[in-house]
């Protein structure tokens, strides 16, 4: 059995979902499901309210920034209103509404506001499109810190660390981050301190040329995770304890170089002492072997390789050398002769061919037998020859 729900209880249901939605940015479809069923209970004029609630319950995104508790920036995505100039009413604490003085735009359109903040204090904002109201919010301004950038930095040299101090912001729970580097460094590095700008960074070298730059931030425990980190202050320059206008960064490419240079010239090092090595390996383990060429003239060059043919040749070559050695010698043992002086009472008629005696007969006819040659002898291949004062022998 069904009951009758009250109209002023379905709104109350419906404006309680509706302001749930909001503060999440979003609109669930579940609970515009049920609105929509209870809706259809609903007188007409109740209709009518429902959907000016959906409409205004449409999400636009913003954004939030207070500069230092100086000045707050309300901006907002207005892509589904982009021909239209929404507005934004404010007030901090209690008091009246006022309408922004200070737009910010964007393709000729208004696309945020800029604000002078009051310190810490609640701000109530909301943006409208004419006397439709988009946005409505009331939040603290703190949560939305982005604190200045460090002023007045000095840096005090002492030995291996630097001490940087600056001015202090009026604010508490923030951190003062240094962060440094080298240009043999390719990341920075960051030492923080909290609540003062006393941050001394140690083990540092003072030949080396370093980069220096400050930052504040907020202690997530106080402010929230929405806040915003300052601005890098601007970067310098020390090496041995003074300011530089730069650092060199050609002498950490010159070392690199270097270094770059020494590590291939090592490799290449390595390569050609291992192929060496591999060299005299191979040698060692595979013998070279011989050319034929060297051994063998003319196999390959007149015989194309032909073994056979070229040992014929060879036989008949030196078979041949070997008759004309032995023809030479034969002929120095031929032209051997022991030449006799002439008798003084030679015949006339006589040839000089008859006073000469062969090796065959090596005994002078003059001489008697069983008597003993006179003479010097002579040894030639094995033959003895018996020589007087005026013979010669002719070679």
């Amino acid at each position: 059995m069904s009951r009758a729900v009250p109209p002023w209880a379905a709104a109350v249901f419906l404006l309680g979902q509706f302001i749930a939605a909001e503060e999440k940015g979003t609109v669930g479809l579940t609970n515009l499901h049920v609105a929509g069923q209870i809706s259809k209970s609903f007188p007409h004029h109740l209709n009518i309210y429902c959907a000016s609630l959906f409409h205004a319950a449409t999400p636009l995104q913003y954004q939030i920034i207070n500069f230092n508790f100086e000045t707050v920036q309300v901006t907002w995505n207005a892509s589904q209103h982009s021909a239209t100039n929404l507005t934004l009413l404010y007030r901090f604490r209690s008091g009246n509404y006022s309408q922004c003085s200070n737009y910010v735009l964007q393709q000729g359109h208004t696309a945020g506001c800029l604000l002078e903040a009051e310190g810490d204090a609640v701000l109530y904002f909301s943006i409208r499109n004419g006397t439709q109201s988009l946005l409505s919010r009331s939040l603290w301004i703190s949560d939305y810190l982005k604190p200045s950038s460090p002023k007045d930095l000095k840096f005090r040299w002492h030995q291996e660390a630097i001490t940087v101090t600056c001015t202090n912001l009026p604010h508490g729970s923030l951190l003062y981050e240094v962060q440094h580097r080298s240009t043999f460094d390719r990341e920075w590095q960051s030492k923080e301190e909290e609540d003062r700008c006393n941050v001394t960074i140690e083990g540092l070298d003072i030949d080396k040329c370093y980069l220096l730059r400050a930052r504040v931030t907020t202690v997530d425990s106080s402010y929230g995770l929405n806040t915003y980190p300052s601005d890098w202050s601007e970067v310098t320059y020390w090496q041995g304890g003074e300011q530089q206008d730069s650092c060199q960064e050609k002498t950490l490419f010159t070392k690199h170089t270097l270094i770059y240079g020494m590590v291939t010239f090592l490799i290449v090092f390595l390569l050609l002492l291992c192929l060496w090595k591999l060299h005299r390996v191979k040698k060692l383990l595979l013998p070279r072997v011989p050319d034929p060429k060297v051994t063998f003239p003319g196999l390959f060059e007149s015989h194309q390789g032909n073994f056979q043919e070229w040992i014929k040749e060879t036989q008949n070559v030196s078979q041949g050398s070997r008759n004309e050695d032995r023809e030479q010698d034969s002929s120095l043992e031929d032209t051997l002769l022991v030449l006799l002086p002439k008798a003084e009472d030679e015949a006339p008629g006589t040839t000089p061919d008859s006073s000469r005696l062969q090796k065959e007969t090596p005994e002078e006819p003059s001489q008697l037998p069983g008597q003993p040659p006179q003479g010097e002898l002579l040894s030639l291949r094995g033959f003895t020859f018996v020589m007087s004062e005026s013979s010669y022998v002719t070679l």
